[in-house]
């Protein structure tokens, strides 16, 4: 790899790393049960800009709120199994194309189908600390974005 593509790659890895370290250990801090959605969230959404980390962050939060929101509402709606996770999925991404998120379509789907195979007997407050959880990753990454880059990548 030339040098001029390996300081970028260092930077993303840095940034990815540390935005994840940081934000499982203030999960673990506020006793959040599961920091691997903040962990998850953090490196999904780092990017070497602060802009791109900031616009991966909000569609990252709109499939969250689509997917938590429903997930929730169908686990109290539909009978726990693999249909409704199937169904889950599908109503998540459609509803992320008809409110012009197409970007957050997988995420939704994902995240819907984590809250129905997982919800408990609480889906609500299931899908309220992935998306607390969530939003700590994205919060956390946003910060060490706007951390200025230690190297420059030479001309090429």
């Amino acid at each position: 790899m030339a040098a001029f593509a390996l300081v970028p790659a260092l930077q993303l890895c840095t940034r990815a790393a540390a935005a994840a370290a940081l934000s499982v250990a203030l999960a673990a801090l506020l006793g959040l049960e599961f920091p691997l959605y903040a962990m998850i969230a953090a490196v999904i959404v780092t990017d070497l800009t602060a802009a791109e980390t900031r616009k991966l962050g909000w569609r990252r939060l709109a499939g969250t709120v689509v997917g938590s929101v429903l997930g929730a509402a169908l686990a109290l709606l539909l009978p726990h199994g693999a249909l409704t996770i199937g169904i889950g999925i599908f109503l998540a991404m459609l509803a992320s194309q008809l409110l012009r998120i197409p970007e957050a379509a997988r995420v939704a789907g994902y995240v819907c189908a984590i809250v129905l195979l997982e919800h408990g007997a609480n889906p609500w407050v299931y899908a309220f600390w992935r998306f607390t959880e969530t939003v700590l990753g994205i919060a956390v990454a946003i910060a060490v974005s706007l951390v200025p880059k230690l190297l420059r990548a030479p001309e090429a």
